[in-house]
This record gives structure tokens, sequence and C-alpha cells, in this order.
């Protein structure tokens, strides 16, 4: 379990989203967690402020094997965590030579790009292959992007519209 999440922190840049499908493809077919939990968990995770990471907490805390609960949350969250926090101890001395070296800037400008790519890619796979069946599930999304986007609604309340409005179409259709 400890291996999983640190990969998985070891491997983010631009954001917790571009990780989204590797951890799916790593707890949800063990067994650990059932995919409606992951999906609900990061769709509750998207509500709360603060990084991402917090889902690692989240899945843990939901895993089925052992350790889990308070320990299990505890190991995840510590173990997505630990990669940031050695980069940063190995880069620090070297701070001033990496931020000023074109080479190293033109590289970061290259990295960046690839993240829209796999941002895209963790939005299509599992969010938008496991919640968009239907034309009103379609426009359930769509008036989220709004209220997000155009409204500048807080996220936790479009994550708490988006329920009841869920709630509502399970009963209308």
């Amino acid at each position: 379990m400890f291996d999983v999440f640190y990969r998985a922190g070891s491997l983010v840049f631009g954001g917790g989203h571009v990780i989204l499908p590797l951890l799916q493809a790593e707890v949800v077919p063990n067994g650990w967690v059932a995919n409606d939990t992951f999906l609900a968990g990061y769709g509750a995770a998207q509500a709360v402020p603060g990084p991402l990471f917090t889902f690692a907490a989240f899945l843990g805390a939901s895993m089925t094997a052992s350790p889990n609960g308070w320990l299990g949350g505890l190991l995840c969250l510590v173990a997505i965590f630990v990669p940031s926090f050695l980069i940063v101890l190995g880069a620090l001395p070297f701070w001033e030579q990496l931020r000023t070296n074109l080479r190293m800037r033109a590289a970061l400008i290259g990295v960046n790009a690839a993240v829209v790519g796999l941002l895209l890619a963790a939005l299509y796979d599992p969010v938008w292959t496991s919640a968009i069946h239907r034309p009103t599930d379609f426009g359930l999304a769509l008036m989220a992007l709004v209220a997000l986007m155009f409204w500048r609604l807080p996220p936790w309340l479009t994550v708490l519209g988006c329920g009841l409005g869920g709630w509502l179409l399970s009963i209308l259709v």
C-alpha cells in the first residue's frame, strides 16, 4: 500500500489530478476500494480546500485491506507526500542554479505542456467514462462548469448542487 501511494506521489507534476488514473488502476482492480467509492471520494476531495493529495487519506481509510481506517489513511497520506518533501530537500541547495538554467526552464515548459494532456486524460478516464452516460448527465456536468467558471460559485457548493441535481434526475428519469 505504501509503495502504491509513494510511486503515485513520485509521478505528480502540475497537480494531483494527473495521478487519478494511476491511483484508480492500483486500488480498484486490487479490490482495495470499490470504483463507486473511489469516484465518490474524488468528488468529495474536490469540494474541500487544500491539495488533492488529501484524497490519499480518504482512500487509505476506505481500504478493505489492512491497514485501513485512521492508520490506513495516515499511511497513504504520508506515502504520497514523501516524494515531494524529498525532492525539495534534494533540490534546495541547487535551487538558484536550477532556476536560472535555460535548459531546465525549457524542460519545465515542455513538462507543463504535457501536464495539460494528462489532465484531460484524467478528466476523460475515469471521471467522464464513469459519470456521463446520458444527455442529462452531460447537462448536469455542463451546469457545474458554468457554476464554477462563470457564476464563480465555491466548489463545495457546486458539488452539493450536483449531488442534489443527480438525485433529482434519478427520481425523474
